[in-house]
């Protein structure tokens, strides 16, 4: 797609799909010395795209999806590592969009499993950051009954973009400035317990194999001792929340690990628990 909104936010036209927006820097109007040279880059890439067709892969793995974040990256990436002998681990940034595809592959039926150790998308949802997924977010979980193991991951942070983003109402709050465009946002005890009722409602509704873990050591990795965003309070009232919504019963538990989300040994849990579901639903 050619466009001259390519340059601005543009999540509106991509969604969850693999769509490719090209800017073509002068408005669409005629031929001129630039426009000439943008819509002839646009249509070689795409008659090379159709001339040149990606080859069905033959991987006869059960695909899985996963949830990252930077602040989770060591526990998705020892997890997949974990996994991928007999696995087909697809990795998907929770930024909004991340979350909207990796739950549009789960309806079109095309994963067999879910690890869902990165819900920060549900703190921007709650929170008003910038990087949502939306109210649907688990709601395909619920509807494929697929074996599903989550976690609390980047839930002590909203998301915005530059320090001059940040909404006038979180003024005084603590921030932490990843980068000039990044700006992220300790979530309060009173936040955190909002998220927890919404993600326990949520488990509620999943009437397949639900396990979903509580580090309680942290969740990410500024939310650590010494750390930026270690903040006690804020966790215990998230977890909490979830103990006192989650309706526990064989098919849905919540797992407390005295760990960080980081730890090698939840890594070690995650796997565990999801191979427990994942092969006890053929018996």
């Amino acid at each position: 797609m050619v466009s001259t909104l390519a340059s601005g936010d543009v999540s509106a036209y991509v969604g969850a799909s693999d769509v490719n927006m090209f800017h073509p820097v002068t408005d669409v109007s005629g031929l001129n010395r630039v426009s000439r040279k943008l819509l002839g880059n646009a249509a070689h890439a795409l008659a090379g795209m159709m001339a040149n067709e990606v080859p069905e892969a033959t991987d006869d793995r059960p695909a899985l999806v996963l949830s990252m974040f930077g602040v989770t990256t060591p526990a998705v990436q020892a997890i997949t590592e974990g996994l991928s002998d007999d696995y087909d681990c697809l990795v998907f940034h929770a930024t909004g969009s991340g979350g909207r595809s990796m739950e549009q592959l789960v309806d079109q039926g095309d994963v067999e499993g879910v690890l869902d150790i990165t819900t920060t998308e549900i703190c921007d949802l709650i929170v008003g950051g910038f990087l949502s997924a939306g109210e649907e977010r688990l709601d395909s979980i619920a509807r494929s009954k697929l074996p599903y193991v989550g976690s609390c991951g980047a839930l002590d942070m909203a998301n915005f973009w530059s320090p001059d983003s940040v909404p006038a109402q979180f003024k005084g709050r603590n921030f932490y400035h990843h980068n000039a465009q990044v700006t992220l946002m300790r979530s309060t005890p009173e936040e955190c317990a909002q998220i927890g009722v919404w993600i326990g409602n949520k488990l509620n509704a999943c009437e397949g194999p639900v396990r979903f873990l509580l580090p309680l050591r942290g969740v990410s990795a500024l939310d650590i001792e010494g750390g930026a965003f270690y903040d006690p309070a804020a966790n215990e009232a998230l977890f909490q929340a979830l103990r006192d919504t989650v309706v526990q019963a064989p098919d849905r538990q919540l797992v407390e690990l005295d760990l960080h989300i980081n730890d090698p040994a939840f890594a070690e849990a995650a796997i565990s628990n999801f191979n427990e579901i994942y092969n006890r639903k053929d018996n």
